[in-house]
């Protein structure tokens, strides 16, 4: 499958993912600050923005929709980085393919099984009217039935998009509800990847849990795992600085 992506700067490519409901412009700030050092390619995950649609929607199917990107582009082998399930992608494809990457950034994720937790968020984006709104603030209105918070509607409303006189979803939610529980899928491997890694978390996320890191290090003994002050799930949107300095710090650290 043929990923849409944007791509900012020059130098090493790294390849950012998104996570459940999110696209490629999520991440553009960011994007924007690294790529002074790095060509970064921001990329849309299948049935996510502008990216196809699929039946198929689970982490063997986005491996291979990877592995095609960097072929396709020449990128060698990439640094790559994901948040939330573009992070649980970034560990498949780490096992799928261990020579096929150069380091790897996981941003609030483990390799554990999650249990489905966005059915409100399901049920609300399907109770918006999308035959009938006539604005965003119309659909935010229907939105807010089901999810209180302001900017997590935000977020979810940047999936809309405007077809002549009529809105439309770029998400495909149909496919994506029908396979959420593979979304949270456990990374179930003996394989060891001896890679460079870095694992970043929230302090105020539940992700990635103390209890967790044991089982991070016996799938990627090399992994630094990092803690966000003052950051919750989205570190990239809450302190924006400090994951940065992080990144490029892990990014830039070549070993004697």
């Amino acid at each position: 499958m043929q990923l849409y992506y944007r791509s900012l700067g020059k130098g090493k490519p790294l390849i950012i993912l998104h996570g459940i409901f999110g696209t490629s412009d999520n991440w553009q700030t960011f994007a924007k600050a690294v790529s002074e050092k790095y060509q970064v390619f921001l990329v849309d995950l299948r049935n996510h923005g502008n990216s196809p649609h699929s039946q198929t929607f689970d982490y063997p199917a986005m491996v291979a929709d990877l592995k095609e990107f960097i072929e396709e582009h020449q990128l060698g082998k990439p640094m790559i980085m994901g948040h939330s399930m573009g992070g649980k992608l970034v560990m498949w494809f780490a096992v799928a393919h261990p020579e096929g990457f150069e380091k790897m950034v996981v941003v609030d994720i483990a390799p554990k099984y999650y249990p489905p937790h966005h059915q409100k968020i399901l049920e609300g984006l399907a109770s918006v009217d999308i035959d009938t709104i006539g604005s965003r603030k119309e659909a935010d209105e229907q939105l807010a039935t089901y999810v209180d918070d302001a900017s997590v509607r935000l977020f979810l409303l940047k999936n809309l998009k405007r077809d002549e006189n009529h809105f439309a979803w770029k998400l495909n939610l149909p496919v994506i509800k029908d396979n959420i529980e593979q979304v949270g899928q456990a990374l179930d491997t003996d394989i060891v990847i001896k890679k460079p890694a870095l694992f970043i978390r929230g302090d105020q996320s539940k992700y990635i849990l103390d209890e967790d890191k044991e089982p991070i290090r016996k799938l990627f003994p090399l992994a630094q795992i990092v803690t966000i002050k003052d950051a919750g799930h989205w570190v990239h949107a809450q302190q924006p600085e400090a994951l940065y300095e992080a990144v490029t710090r892990f990014l830039d650290y070549e070993p004697n």
